[in-house]
């Protein structure tokens, strides 16, 4: 039960029940409730606070210790994932902290598709003789459970689930009895499926990773990341990272991400709910050669994720006619959909992935990334079928493809 909450929050409540998820997000971070509190935790703005002499240690001390904001969307992020969170200054900086949890010279496994920007941070700290890597298919028990038994020394294994962008579904809790196994650290980029539906530390996992700046703060205005973990060791060097490295965050975001994590359960509901529809329509258009989303009952992911998750998220990727050609011409004739990367906010978004030079070769050169927001979805269907249509008249001698999910 949050610490703000009253006693007797509930008459037919037990104090030390449950929450949901749901109310969570709206209740946890806030101020201890009294007479004339603060409902919101306030913006301090402060980079030093008042301690020594007689006075004692500062709890906070300096601003790149410590920072009241920060607490507060640490307990909130804490509390919905099950573990204590840290705050950082952006995703990446909170996928950097995890990645320096395995020793010098430690092998990490990551998934084939990884986000990119995992991607290619991993290849720098490889290139700079940091760390190796290995990919591995997570969808694979048998492959990561061989590739784990073939390396020596500390080992950290990269999970994202569903993973960016190709949607693959990875079992967390069988992947990390098998990392824990062969005595590796686990790791679990969250950031798609949100602890709304996936709670990877009570799967096994020890960390989790977020990029903040998506479905959290779900405003596409902040950039923002997070690191959780309930082991004191795990945390403690994620802090010291955090600390001697400066990937703090600003205050003013801390707080836009809090307000913005207060409407997270409505904005996912009723973004995967327009997801899962449109994913059911686009299997019908003959200029889409496949759909990816875990809620269509052909996807190879869709078991797992209906016992897995507590719904199929809000990000959908298709394959298109035309090759690269096809889906820009997608892209360029939206007119409601708008054609930028990131995901998670209430704008739903389009975007060719493979147009980054440093997305991996796995992912085809035709796949659209669509982030579903929370607009009509009759309008939203409206604008991309038009789209669509554009791409299949412009495909040389196209009939239109065969969809699926296969």
């Amino acid at each position: 039960m949050p610490e703000n909450l009253p006693a007797d929050v509930s008459e037919n409540t037990p104090q030390n029940a449950p929450l949901s998820p749901a109310t969570l997000a709206v209740v946890s971070g806030r101020p201890p409730r009294g007479l004339d509190s603060e409902l919101n935790t306030p913006v301090s703005l402060s980079a030093t606070f008042v301690g020594g002499g007689s006075l004692g240690a500062a709890e906070l001390g300096y601003g790149r210790f410590a920072n009241p904001t920060w607490a507060a969307l640490e307990t909130a992020i804490g509390d919905l994932e099950g573990g204590r969170a840290l705050a950082f200054a952006s995703g990446m900086a909170a996928v950097a902290a995890a990645l320096h949890l395995v020793p010098a010279e430690g092998t990490v496994l990551v998934p084939h598709g990884a986000y990119n920007g995992t991607h290619s941070l991993t290849g720098l700290l490889s290139t700079q003789g940091r760390l190796a890597v290995q990919p591995v298919d997570i969808t694979d028990l048998d492959a990561v459970r061989t590739a784990l038994g073939a390396l020596g020394g500390p080992v950290l294994l990269w999970l994202e689930s569903p993973t960016n962008p190709l949607l693959e579904v990875a079992d967390i809790a069988a992947l990390a009895a098998l990392g824990h196994e062969h005595g590796a650290t686990v790791v679990v980029d969250n950031t798609f499926a949100t602890p709304l539906l996936q709670r990877p530390l009570e799967l096994g996992a020890d960390v989790v990773v977020h990029s903040v700046t998506k479905f959290l703060s779900g405003h596409s205005d902040v950039v923002l990341g997070a690191a959780v973990a309930r082991d004191e060791a795990v945390l403690t060097a994620l802090k010291a990272h955090r600390t001697f490295h400066g990937a703090i965050p600003g205050p003013m975001e801390a707080f836009l991400a809090l307000r913005g994590i207060r409407t997270l359960p409505l904005r996912l509901e009723r973004s995967q709910a327009s997801a899962a529809d449109l994913a059911r329509r686009l299997l019908a258009h003959p200029a889409v050669t496949r759909v990816r989303h875990p809620s269509l009952p052909d996807d190879p992911g869709h078991a797992l994720a209906a016992t897995q998750m507590a719904g199929f998220g809000a990000l959908v990727s298709i394959e298109v006619v035309g090759g690269a050609a096809g889906a820009d011409a997608v892209v360029d004739a939206v007119r409601l959909w708008v054609p930028a990367t990131s995901l998670g906010g209430v704008e739903s978004l389009v975007e060719r992935r493979r147009r980054h030079g440093n997305e991996p070769v796995v992912v085809p050169e035709d796949l659209l990334r669509l982030s579903v927001g929370v607009e009509d979805v009759e309008d939203l269907w409206r604008d991309l079928a038009r789209a669509l249509d554009r791409a299949l008249a412009l495909a040389p001698g196209s009939g239109g493809g065969a969809a699926g999910t296969a």
